[in-house]
């Protein structure tokens, strides 16, 4: 043990050695959850299953376990025991259900219909990914031995957040078919060790105790999963207020469900290590019981009316609800000679591609551009159950675009922030989860709203809770290089 537990860890300690029961542990930001974790493993000496969420943080818990505890990722007990199931050795296509899609577009003999699906081609393969998350099987798939939690008429009326046509259902349906039948012919992506392995009979090994850490981000899917893996005694960690990721599959309220599912105890994590005095104060409207250590910092919470690249620390952060105020305040930055560095290049990613989808012309000049854009954005809206994602990409092409002649250069400045490695680090609210940074600039936080999504305050305490020992609140209208 490397240090004397607190009083909220020594009952959780006592609460996992001396019981049998279900544990569910409400940690909140910075509470040390990972090092409650390791004590409870230490003091319950038996065959016990530890998962997490990715690869990086099961090898770096297995470092810290002791050795009666297996560490892996959900995806790689899901990947083995599917393995065991068919019976063959599998392999793993990362974009296997991309390239389906890619096929059935190509066999489409309809002209028009063919470049309307390639026109929406990142649209559809999300769609197809959030079936996956959700369980969805399509109605016309065989019944046998695998089960559904979401069908048609549930999928498409209401878990898209656009509305598909008739031509986009078909090419969906028929995707999510055709990427059953070939991860049960062993042709996997990593979605199918979680979907195939727990909708299909797959049988996991059998551990006495199983521990699950960010319990808040589980998709219903996944408590399935859970249902086949922990049959005997599961303890559960997380935190309900920052639950941000039901956008991706999560549910919505999973630290209740799983509480009232399983007849768990609750304990509190509420001691934060992270925070300066200040924060905690500040963050007790969304965490009424959040508490500071006595020799936590006092810290600072202040607005600025004014700011510039100038007015930033070399170790600071910002942190938007909404990619484009990033974009936005990357460009300005480079502009005062900062170098600022954009975390999450997937977003980028995705910016470009749609960019070069508005023409192949890449000469093609500001105002021209300018107008496809808003061609495109009348379009999108048109179709999007989600009009706020989709005014923010719109806006994140138009600032690249108002800072270039042409098209392509538009697109060179993208790729440019992308690759660009720096001091001050920009990121969306959902990136930054998990991190933390001595100095935190909220930026734009009118952007969060409550009527709009309802994780939003979860959203507004995960990003204030980013802080060490600053957290200062910044709009784009206050900067003034």
């Amino acid at each position: 043990m490397t240090h004397t537990p607190t009083p909220e860890q020594a009952a959780i300690i006592e609460a996992a050695a001396t019981t049998t029961d279900n544990l569910i542990v409400n940690a909140l930001a910075g509470a040390a959850k990972t090092s409650t974790i390791i004590m409870m493993s230490e003091a319950v000496r038996i065959p016990s299953l530890a998962l997490a969420f990715n690869k990086r943080i099961a090898l770096e818990l297995q470092e810290r376990m002791p050795a009666h505890v297996t560490c892996k990722t959900l995806n790689a007990l899901g990947h083995a025991a599917l393995g065991q199931m068919l019976g063959k050795r599998l392999k793993v296509k990362a974009d296997k259900r991309r390239w389906l899609l890619r096929e059935y577009i190509n066999n489409v003999a309809d002209e028009k219909e063919k470049a309307d699906l390639f026109s929406t081609f990142q649209d559809l393969t999300r769609a197809i990914s959030h079936g996956v998350a959700c369980g969805y099987v399509p109605d016309s798939y065989p019944r046998g031995p695998g089960k559904r939690l979401c069908d048609d008429d549930e999928f498409f009326s209401t878990r898209l957040d656009f509305e598909p046509t008739r031509a986009e259902i078909d090419a969906i349906r028929t995707v999510s078919y055709e990427g059953i039948a070939e991860a049960l012919r062993g042709n996997i992506d990593f979605d199918d060790q979680i979907f195939i392995s727990t909708l299909w009979p797959a049988s996991f090994p059998a551990f006495p105790l199983v521990y699950v850490d960010e319990t808040q981000d589980l998709s219903l899917l996944q408590h399935k999963m859970l249902e086949k893996v922990a049959r005997k005694r599961l303890i559960a960690v997380g935190d309900p207020c920052q639950a941000i990721y039901g956008f991706r599959g999560a549910h919505e309220d999973s630290m209740a469900c799983l509480a009232s599912s399983r007849n768990m105890r609750e304990l509190f994590l509420s001691v934060s290590f992270r925070l300066p005095t200040s924060v905690a104060d500040h963050v007790r409207w969304r965490a009424p019981h959040i508490a500071s250590p006595e020799w936590a910092k006092p810290g600072t919470v202040t607005t600025l009316s004014e700011w510039s690249g100038d007015t930033l620390p070399e170790s600071a952060a910002i942190i938007c609800r909404n990619n484009a105020p990033l974009f936005s305040c990357a460009l300005r930055l480079l502009a005062e000679g900062k170098r600022p560095e954009l975390i999450g290049n997937d977003l980028v990613t995705g910016l470009v591609k749609e960019m070069k989808r508005l023409s192949k012309d890449m000469t093609l000049e500001q105002d021209d551009t300018l107008a496809l854009i808003d061609a495109w954005l009348a379009k999108a809206k048109r179709k999007s159950r989600n009009p706020g994602a989709v005014d923010d990409k719109a806006e994140c092409m138009r600032l690249f675009v108002r800072a270039s002649d042409t098209l392509g250069i538009a697109i060179a400045r993208v790729e440019q922030i992308a690759n660009m490695k720096g001091s001050i680090k920009l990121m969306t609210g959902h990136r930054s989860k998990g991190l933390e940074f001595p100095h935190v600039y909220f930026l734009d936080e009118h952007l969060i709203n409550p009527e709009r999504d309802p994780q939003a305050n979860n959203l507004r305490y995960v990003i204030a809770t980013r802080a060490q020992e600053t957290l200062t609140y910044i709009t784009s209208e206050g900067y003034n290089a």
